[in-house]
């Protein structure tokens, strides 16, 4: 690996990191939302919240070119947000499912003891709730170290600064002899979505014996 090679890795690293602290916030009260309420709303509310996981990411990449300011395009914040932006329907999803399977008498019971509604979220149902939430957020961090289409078009491919590992990846492809680093890339690629995903599957199943009669 060249340190052309470990800046894009690291770099994708960062913004994967700095994507799921940002989506987090809005993915767990939009889980709460939508595993809590219903109404006519909340259909609407999904399909926005899904759009980015089936809408083509070129597409998702030149909306954020045109909401963002112009002084964080083609910079590593803008990298942040498509990151951030096409990994919450995974984040949201697996929130929703997390909070839906805390047992509305846990809940109750809280409130008949005199808890607030927020002593109620922060004390009973995030604890309970808590690795649906960490897989969802493990997800994302795999889901946004992946993310190529919209970080090109808002970011675009510029080394040493919004260069990540699958955009890293696109131009030794187009290099001519560019095939062993291709090579040492796509591995540090999969190694990198393995261990990802296999902590995403180890805390979803840790969730699920919890709430396993």
């Amino acid at each position: 690996m060249t340190p052309e090679d470990w800046t894009a890795v690291g770099l994708s690293l960062r913004v994967a990191l700095v994507a799921t602290a940002v989506a987090a916030g809005p993915s767990i009260a939009l889980g709460w939302a939508l595993a809590r309420r219903q109404g006519w709303w909340t259909g609407v509310v999904e399909l926005a919240v899904l759009l980015p996981l089936v809408l083509p990411p070129v597409v998702t990449g030149y909306v954020l070119l045109l909401v963002l300011p112009r002084g964080i395009t083609f910079t590593w914040v803008a990298s942040v947000a498509a990151s951030a932006v096409v990994g919450v329907p995974l984040f949201v999803q697996l929130a929703r499912v997390g909070f839906e399977a805390v047992s509305p008498s846990v809940v109750e019971a809280a409130r008949v003891d005199g808890a607030s509604r927020w002593d109620v979220a922060r004390r009973v149902v995030v604890p309970l709730a808590a690795p649906a939430l960490a897989a969802g957020a493990t997800l994302h961090f795999a889901r946004a170290l992946g993310e190529f289409g919209a970080t090109l078009v808002v970011a675009g491919n510029l080394p040493g600064r919004t260069q990540t590992l699958p955009l890293a990846l696109y131009s030794r492809l187009q290099q001519i002899g560019g095939e062993a680093a291709s090579i040492r890339l796509a591995v540090a690629a999969v190694v990198l979505a393995a261990v990802s995903l296999g902590a995403s599957r180890l805390l979803a199943g840790r969730w699920a014996r919890r709430i396993a009669p």
